[in-house]
């Protein structure tokens, strides 16, 4: 759908998954039309009609991971953002909201090996790897991070949600 700026625009919801070593659960993907350039991410994706982003951030987690939360685990929205980025040819528009939720490990023993079968044709083309990342590695990766500065954006929140939603503001993606 178009926005009223005239790019393409959705709603998302993203889920930041721990494990009990305080490590996240991150997707490594590209752009089929930037396939040089990787980067990694939230778990998540697009609101469905009808959804909220609760029930599609559960639903995202199953799709993408295998993974099945329930609606009551998910902490927040501890973040929301507003993303510029070019996918799939197109200058595009996304409104998060980020959800947090801590997950067995074992859930995802080898994220290689995750399941694949609730992935769209699109995600199939565009992403490449599910990785836990121990948060100093993380801040230590070459490869971009979304959202910018993830390891220190979920530092504090390892102490416990204060029942405050962070904006990010607007990130613009090149």
């Amino acid at each position: 759908m178009l926005g009223t700026d005239g790019l393409r625009f959705r709603r998302a919801a993203r889920v930041i998954l721990l494990d009990d070593a305080d490590r996240v659960l991150l997707l490594r993907g590209h752009d089929l039309d930037q396939p040089e350039r990787s980067w990694w991410f939230t778990v998540g994706g697009g609101i469905d009609a009808g959804e909220d982003a609760r029930t599609a951030a559960v639903r995202e987690v199953r799709e993408e991971t295998g993974i099945v939360l329930d609606a009551s685990s998910l902490v927040g929205p501890v973040l929301t953002r507003s993303a510029i980025f070019d996918f799939y040819a197109e200058h595009c528009r996304q409104d998060e909201e980020i959800f947090l939720a801590r997950v067995d490990a074992h859930d995802v023993t080898d994220p290689a090996s995750a399941t694949r079968d609730g992935w769209t044709e699109v995600e199939l083309d565009v992403l490449d790897e599910l990785r836990w990342w121990d948060l100093d590695d993380l801040d230590r990766v070459e490869l971009e991070v979304f959202p910018e500065g993830l390891a220190d954006l979920v530092r504090p929140l390892l102490r416990g949600w204060d029942g405050t939603t962070r904006h990010l503001g607007l990130a613009r993606e090149e």
